[in-house]
């Protein structure tokens, strides 16, 4: 079977953490090290699930950015989250880059197991904000 769906979000900016300092809605995530994060543009608004799974605390939730699996960190908010992109290149990641939230490499049952719920939870729960494009094969 081939996936059906592709979302695919966009890189706002990327910033440079100094280790110590915190990310997200009360510091839930502090940088071990210098790092470099990417704040993307889609949240809980979205219909992007805040919560990891409850179930398994080793689960990370993770988006694609030039190629690799990177981690979501701090809290997810209404219109954005953070990733960490420190392991990239610098150069790999830049402004307006897109992110895959769900699609190649990336399935529909994986990031439902990544929150601790099904498939169809996910795709239900996606917002009217983002643009939807229909192929027919």
């Amino acid at each position: 079977m081939r996936p059906v769906v592709d979302l695919k979000v966009r890189v706002l900016q990327v910033r440079q953490v100094l280790r110590g300092a915190t990310v997200g809605y009360g510091a839930t995530w502090t940088a071990k090290r210098d790092s470099r994060v990417a704040v993307i543009a889609a949240g809980y608004a979205d219909g992007v699930m805040r919560s990891p799974n409850p179930s398994d605390a080793n689960v990370k939730r993770e988006v694609i950015i030039a190629g690799a699996r990177c981690p979501m960190i701090g809290r997810i908010s209404m219109d954005l989250m953070a990733v960490d992109v420190t392991d990239l290149p610098a150069n790999a990641v830049r402004r307006d880059q897109m992110a895959t939230l769900i699609g190649e490499g990336l399935g529909i049952d994986e990031v439902a197991a990544q929150t601790g719920t099904i498939g169809y939870e996910v795709l239900t729960s996606l917002g009217r904000r983002f643009h939807r494009v229909w192929k027919v094969d």
